[in-house]
């Protein structure tokens, strides 16, 4: 802690003024409480008109957590819980929702949906996702089926990443290096490294960037066993992106991506020489074509997986494939009715003992109207046509209703949404269980809330949930999968505030009540609290004080088939920037589990004790 302290005045002293502002500064507060989304009606609407709980994990945040993973930034949000984002860089991640499961909540990535049809639960892994490729972070809680579909049922996650410079030639470049121990092991090795390096620019008309990541973790074992040994990480990622802007209201850009990685971990809780290998390439095109007051979008893309895994069970490899088309259009009457109306194309390929799909085509529609006397309406439909089981309808009705204040605004919002998920393509025609006759799975959740605003330094929300599943998938006596007849029921309630007094100092804070009955609901905390402390001791250096709170929830013992309560747990994480070159070069340093407790997140598994992070970034 001494050489922690040391390093913080030796920051201070490097400062040319103490609490010095800037530009940079000012926008940072405009950008967190007059902020602009997209997601929840794929039009920039200001926050006040829009009805749906939406959190924007901004650049500046990105920034202010760089070396650390996309899970790990998330998990920090109200409403969401990650099992895994605090173990071993490696653990399977599952993304738990408003009190839903990881098939429940949709990952986006600059317009098109990512999932991986081989898996059982056709969920995107989010240790595909690289951090330094990523400029912001829209997640729409709550149903979201009308405009996105199958799978958007607890909450949307929209990934924007970074657009070319408007320079000839720009780059980025970042490498850190990092402990990664448990409580119990206190070493001190090197066992992390992350690097990346990004390259893009725009030359007249045309635009291009080229980026790549690796990160490298060892030290830990991915299970809890007297042996503990090693279990080794390596992930890769290459990104490459051309566009050509035809004219001011016609542009294409075309990307390719492809992300690998290996993953050594222990099957049945006993270490052993188990080794998965991953891979996913994919092709992407999109185009956008304005004309008066709409524009014609199109994203278009497919994606391959591909998994093998050697372990104790033998050799074994799923592959799969998905094709993604969204053609929409925009259009707006006089200003105050934002209109949206596009047609859906999703096509799942598998390879099990032969090779098997399905394909999906939405026509939907989606409308907001804004007006001048405080009053929002989002309202949508869709069809959903499948080629296994025909069709299903969902719509959503999301009003709220703003009254302006001298200093701010008062908003009341509520909504009622249908939403849905589709068998996937292992439930219908895997080996074990597959039933082409399943329909299905119907959620409706209804949502009422409050957010208040004042003077641009001050925002608190409040929201209620409550969602009904049913014609949920599982499996009868002889392990064939079946719509059950049993009903499960969530409600909760999310509090969001942010507090901005000078520029130079901000605290946000959430706080999360789930309760989930109908099953055993393991892993969802009934508990959950986040608060955030930023400070900018000068225009060079900056530092972020967080902590997180995660309470008790239960996690099944696959020895005995029993659910065990895991205690409740808090941690205290640090980190500190400071720019040897304004704009061009900064340092970084983080501290997370700085009292290092002990705790277990998942039953079985490691999780990390006091560990820190030294990086570098450089801006060209």
């Amino acid at each position: 802690m001494k050489k922690n302290h040391l390093w913080l005045i030796t920051a201070l002293l490097a400062c040319k003024g103490i609490f010095a502002q800037n530009v940079e500064q000012d926008s940072l507060k405009v950008q967190q409480l007059d902020e602009v989304v997209v997601s929840d009606s794929k039009f920039e609407l200001k926050r006040e008109n829009s009805g749906k709980t939406v959190i924007k994990i901004t650049a500046e945040e990105m920034q202010r957590n760089q070396g650390r993973t996309v899970a790990e930034i998330i998990n920090t949000k109200s409403g969401i819980e990650i099992a895994g984002s605090r173990g071993r860089d490696g653990d399977v991640l599952g993304v738990y929702a408003r009190g839903g499961r990881g098939r429940q909540v949709l990952v986006i990535i600059d317009g098109v949906r990512v999932s991986d049809p081989s898996t059982f639960s056709a969920e995107y892994d989010l240790r595909l996702l690289s951090p330094n490729t990523i400029e912001s972070i829209e997640i729409i809680k709550g149903a979201a089926s009308t405009l996105y579909g199958t799978n958007a049922v607890t909450a949307v996650i929209n990934i924007i990443t970074k657009k070319s410079s408007n320079k000839k030639i720009a780059g980025n470049f970042e490498t850190s290096v990092g402990t990664n121990q448990t409580a119990d092991d206190q070493n001190y090795n090197f066992g992390s490294i992350q690097n990346s390096a990004n390259v893009n620019g725009t030359l007249g008309k045309f635009n291009y960037g080229v980026d790549f990541s690796n990160r490298y973790k060892s030290g830990l074992s991915a299970s809890v066993t007297p042996e503990n040994e090693e279990d080794i990480f390596s992930h890769f990622s290459t990104n490459v992106k051309l566009g050509y802007q035809f004219s001011e209201s016609f542009g294409v850009q075309v990307y390719g991506n492809q992300t690998k990685f290996k993953n050594e971990y222990d099957a049945s809780m006993a270490e052993a020489p188990n080794l998965g290998q991953n891979e996913q390439q994919r092709i992407g095109l999109s185009s956008e074509l304005g004309y008066g007051k709409g524009s014609v979008h199109l994203n278009a893309a497919y994606t391959d997986y591909e998994s093998v895994a050697n372990d104790t069970y033998g050799e074994s490899i799923t592959e799969g494939g998905n094709w993604v088309l969204d053609v929409y259009n925009k259009y707006v009457f006089g200003k105050q009715f934002h209109t949206i109306l596009g047609v859906n194309y999703i096509k799942d390929e598998a390879v099990f003992a032969e090779e098997v799909d399905f394909t999906i085509v939405d026509p939907y529609a989606n409308v907001v109207y804004v007006s001048d006397f405080g009053l929002n309406l989002n309202a949508g439909a869709r069809l959903n046509n499948h080629s296994e089981y025909g069709n299903h309808f969902v719509y959503n009705v999301n009003p709220s209703y703003v009254f302006d204040t001298d200093k701010g605004y008062v908003k009341l919002m509520g909504s009622y949404a249908t939403s849905y998920i589709t068998p996937n393509l292992t439930q219908l025609f895997g080996a074990f269980g597959g039933n082409p006759e399943l329909e299905p799975e119907e959620n409706s959740t209804i949502e009422g809330g409050l957010e208040f605003k004042l003077n641009n330094t001050f925002r608190i929300s409040t929201v209620y949930f409550d969602r009904n599943e049913t014609n949920a998938i599982g499996y009868d006596a002889n392990f064939m999968s079946i719509n059950v007849a049993d009903e499960i029921d969530a409600n909760g309630v999310e509090v969001e505030a942010t507090w901005l007094p000078w520029n130079t100092f901000s605290v946000n804070a959430n706080y999360t009540f789930t309760e989930r009955k109908g099953d055993n609901a393991i892993r969802i905390p009934k508990h959950k609290a986040n608060v955030s402390l930023w400070y900018q001791f000068c225009e060079s250096t900056n530092a972020s004080l967080t902590y997180a709170y995660t309470g008790e929830r239960f996690d099944t013992d696959f020895a005995t088939y029993s659910d065990i309560a895991l205690d409740p747990f808090s941690l205290l994480n640090f980190s500190v920037r400071h720019e040897l070159i304004k704009n061009k070069l900064n340092v970084f340093l983080n501290a997370d589990n700085l009292l290092n407790e002990d705790y277990r997140e998942i039953l079985g598994y490691t999780t990390r004790g006091r560990n820190f992070r030294l990086g570098l970034n450089l801006n060209l």
